[in-house]
C-alpha cells in the first residue's frame, strides 16, 4: 500500500469535516459539550454502534423511552439494565468475546434485548432472516458455527436440525417447554450491574437474501460515528423523535435505521408482523416522524386506500424511508400524492451499505431515482470491459465506495472491486442532473432477438396501468429469438384485465421489442420476508 498522497489527506479532512457537520445539524455532534461527544465515540467503540448508543441515550435522558413493542414500552434506562442482566447471565453460561450468537426472531424487545446483550460481551450476532427455508438456516448455522441460538417459539421447528448449540426463546405464545430458557427468565434471575467492556465490539453478521443458494455471510465491524452522517446527511432524522420500524431489524435497511434512530435517542416502534393499518394506527399513535418500509410495504398501505388511509392522522411525518428493492415511480408518486413531500428512496445493499439516496426533490424531479450519493459515499459506473463511463444516460455496472461496506464475506470471498469501490451486481445510468437510475441486476438482462431489456423497465410501465397492482418480468427461452419477454401480472381487486390489454399498454409506452409476448396472471408475487421478488419461482 503506497504513501497517502497529500490530496487524498485533504480529501478526507473534508469529508471529516462535513461528516462533522451533518451530525452537528441532526443533533448528534453535542457542541460545545465535547464532552458528551467523546464520551459518546468511546463508549461506541467499547460496545459497538447499538450497545453504545443505548448507553449514552440512558445518560442522556434516563426515562426516555427507547423501545415500543406489543408487550408496551421500555425506556433506555430499562434496556440497558436488561441487557446487562442478561449478559451476565449469558457470560456465566460461558459466551465469550467472540462466540457467535444467532437470532431468528421478529421484531420485538427480545430481539433487541439479544442485540444489546451480545455487544456488552464483544461476542457477534448472527441475524436470522425469517423467511428462510430448513435447510438454509441449519447449513448457515454450521458454518457460521453459532454456538448461541435465540429464537421465537413460531421457528422451533426449523430451527430441529441445528445441534451443538446453546438455545433461549425470546418470544412465546404459549407456555413455553420446561427444557428451553426463555430471555425473560434468566434477565430476572441475574444482577443488571454494568459489565466491563469486552476486548472488542463482536459486531453483526447480516446475509444476503440466498435467493441463488445458501446465504453469505456480511460482517458489518465498522463502529465510527462519523459513518452515521451518511445516513443522516440526506434524511433528516433528528435527535429525540419517533420512528416507526416496518422493515424487518435482520434486515440491512432494518438495523441500520433503528441503530440510527437509537444513537439519535428516538422512540422506536415495532410490530412483530407487518399490518398495513396497525402502522398508520401506530404512526398516528406515536406522533412517529420518520417511518421505515421495504417497497412492498409501502404498496400495501396503499392499497388500503385513501378513506382508510385518512382515518389516521400521519401529519406528523416528515419521512418515509423506503429501501431493499427498486420503489417503482407509480408507488412513490401515489404515496406523495398521500403523504406529502416525505419520500427518501435509498439504494445500497447488505455489501456496501448506503450508496445513495433520494430526497422528496430529487423524487419530484424524477420520479423513480435513487438520488446522489450522501457525505462519505461515492458511485462510479463502469462498462464491462472495466472503463469508467461519466456520460449521462448510459448503462453500466454500479460500483460503490462507503465507509460502512464490509470488507468480505465470512467464507474468504469478497465482491469484485474497481479503484476501490465495490461491486453492487447491478447496471444503472446518471441523468444530466448527476441522479442515479438503477436499471436492474447485471445477471437479469433478457437479450431478445438482439435486443438489450431490463425487467425494471417494463416492470414498472406495468404497474403504471390503473388495474395492475405488481408485475414481474422474466425472460424464457424462445427458439427464434434467444429469449423472449414473459410478464406474470397481479390485477387489483375488482379489476378485469387479459393479456391483449397488457401487451397494448407496454407497446404504448416502450420499443416493440420490450413487449412482453407471454402474460400470465397470478394471485400474488412470490417474494421474500424483505419483499424481492423470487424470480427463480417464476417460469
Amino acid at each position: 500500500m503506497g504513501r497517502p498522497t497529500v490530496a487524498g489527506v485533504m480529501s478526507r479532512a473534508v469529508e471529516a469535516v462535513r461528516s462533522l457537520a451533518v451530525l452537528y445539524r441532526a443533533g448528534l455532534a453535542p457542541i460545545p459539550r465535547l464532552d458528551e461527544g467523546i464520551r459518546s465515540i468511546i463508549s461506541t467503540r467499547r460496545y459497538g454502534p447499538l450497545a453504545g448508543s443505548v448507553k449514552i441515550a440512558a445518560r442522556r435522558d434516563p426515562h426516555s423511552v427507547g423501545l415500543v413493542d406489543e408487550r408496551g414500552s421500555l425506556t433506555y434506562t430499562q434496556l440497558d439494565l436488561r441487557s446487562n442482566a442478561l449478559a451476565r447471565a449469558w457470560a456465566a453460561r460461558g459466551v465469550r468475546p467472540g462466540t457467535t450468537v444467532a437470532v431468528l426472531c421478529r421484531d420485538h424487545r427480545g430481539l433487541v434485548l439479544a442485540l444489546l446483550a451480545a455487544g456488552k460481551l464483544g461476542a457477534p450476532v448472527l441475524l436470522l432472516n425469517t423467511g428462510f427455508a430448513k435447510p438454509q438456516l441449519t447449513d448457515v448455522a454450521a458454518r457460521e458455527k453459532v454456538r448461541v441460538l435465540v429464537h421465537d417459539e413460531e421457528f422451533t421447528d426449523l430451527l430441529g436440525d441445528i445441534a451443538g448449540v446453546d438455545r433461549y426463546l425470546a418470544w412465546t405464545d404459549s407456555t413455553p417447554p420446561a427444557d428451553v430458557p426463555t430471555l425473560d427468565d434468566i434477565i430476572a434471575g441475574s444482577d443488571d450491574h454494568p459489565l466491563p467492556a469486552p476486548p472488542k465490539p463482536g459486531g453483526l453478521v447480516l446475509l444476503t437474501s440466498g435467493t441463488t443458494g445458501t446465504p453469505k455471510g456480511a460482517p458489518r465491524p465498522k463502529v465510527s460515528p462519523f459513518d452515521s452522517a451518511q445516513f443522516l446527511d440526506r434524511i433528516p432524522l433528528r435527535v429525540g423523535e419517533a420512528t416507526f420500524m416496518g422493515a424487518p431489524l435482520f434486515h440491512a435497511t432494518g438495523i441500520s435505521q433503528f441503530i440510527l434512530s437509537c444513537a439519535l435517542g428516538c422512540t422506536v416502534v415495532v410490530r412483530r408482523k407487518f399490518d398495513p393499518e396497525a402502522t398508520l394506527r401506530g404512526v398516528a399513535e406515536h406522533r412517529c416522524t420518520a417511518l421505515v418500509l421495504v417497497p412492498t410495504m409501502l404498496q400495501r398501505i396503499l392499497d388500503l386506500g385513501p378513506e382508510v388511509i385518512g382515518r389516521y392522522d400521519t401529519s406528523s411525518l416528515r419521512i418515509i424511508f423506503v429501501a431493499g428493492s427498486a420503489l417503482a415511480p407509480e408507488v412513490g408518486n401515489r404515496a406523495t400524492e398521500l403523504f406529502g413531500d416525505v419520500i427518501h428512496n435509498l439504494y445500497g445493499s447488505t455489501e456496501v451499505a448506503v450508496a445513495t439516496v433520494a430526497t422528496p426533490e430529487d423524487w419530484k424531479r424524477a420520479p423513480g431515482t435513487v438520488g446522489k450519493p450522501p457525505v462519505g459515499c461515492r458511485v462510479e459506473l463502469y462498462d464491462e470491459h472495466g472503463r469508467r463511463i461519466t456520460r449521462p444516460y448510459v448503462t453500466g455496472r454500479v460500483f460503490v465506495g462507503s465507509g460502512l461496506a464490509f470488507e468480505g464475506y465470512t467464507d474468504g470471498r469478497t465482491k469484485e472491486t474497481i479503484n476501490g469501490l465495490l461491486a453492487t451486481g447491478d447496471v444503472g445510468h446518471f441523468d444530466a442532473d448527476g441522479l442515479l437510475f438503477i436499471d436492474g441486476r447485471d445477471d437479469e438482462m433478457i437479450v431478445s432477438g438482439g435486443e438489450n431489456v431490463y425487467p425494471v423497465e417494463v416492470e414498472n410501465v406495468l404497474v403504471e396501468h390503473p388495474d395492475v397492482r405488481e408485475a414481474a418480468v422474466i425472460g424464457v427461452p424462445d427458439d427464434e429469438f434467444g429469449q423472449r419477454l414473459k410478464a406474470f401480472v397481479v390485477v387489483k381487486e375488482g379489476a378485469e384485465l387479459d393479456a391483449d390489454a397488457v401487451r397494448e399498454h407496454v407497446r404504448n409506452n416502450l420499443a416493440r421489442y420490450k413487449v412482453p409476448r407471454d402474460v400470465e396472471f397470478l394471485d400474488q408475487l412470490p417474494r421474500n420476508a424483505t419483499g424481492k421478488v423470487l424470480r427463480n419461482s417464476l417460469e
